[in-house]
C-alpha cells in the first residue's frame, strides 16, 4: 500500500516537471475539430485516455475471471463438504467392519439368525 502511494507521488512529481518543461503550444486536429494547448497537456490527456481505454478493454476479462474464481470457490466448498461426508462414512464402515471381525463366528451367526 505504501509502496503504491510512493510510486504515485513520484509519478505525479514527474508529470508536474514534464508539464512545466513542455509549455510550447501545439495544435491537434481531429476531423473538423481543432484543439490548441500546451504540449504537456495534450500528451497527458492522451496518456489518460489511453489508460482509460486499456482499462475498459481489459475489464470484461477481469469480470469473467472474478466470476470463474467465485464459481470455483463454491465448487471447492461443495467438494470439501462431500469429501468430509465420505470420510465420515468410510470411518463408520471401517469401525463396523472391525467390530464385525472381532465377533466370534457363533455370535455372527446368532446375530444374523443363521445357525
Amino acid at each position: 500500500m505504501q509502496l503504491g502511494l510512493i510510486v504515485g507521488i513520484v509519478c505525479a512529481i514527474g508529470a508536474v516537471i514534464f508539464a512545466m518543461q513542455n509549455i510550447a503550444p501545439v495544435t491537434v486536429t481531429l476531423g473538423f475539430w481543432n484543439f490548441e494547448n500546451s504540449l504537456a497537456l495534450v500528451l497527458l490527456v492522451t496518456l489518460g485516455l489511453g489508460a482509460l481505454i486499456a482499462g475498459l478493454v481489459s475489464s470484461p476479462a477481469m469480470i469473467r475471471r472474478q466470476w470463474a474464481i467465485a464459481r470455483m470457490s463454491r465448487q471447492i466448498a461443495d467438494l470439501e463438504l462431500r469429501l468430509a461426508e465420505h470420510e465420515k462414512r468410510n470411518a463408520e464402515l471401517a469401525e463396523a467392519l472391525s467390530n464385525r471381525q472381532a465377533l466370534p463366528d457363533a455370535e455372527i451367526k446368532m446375530a444374523t439368525g443363521k445357525l
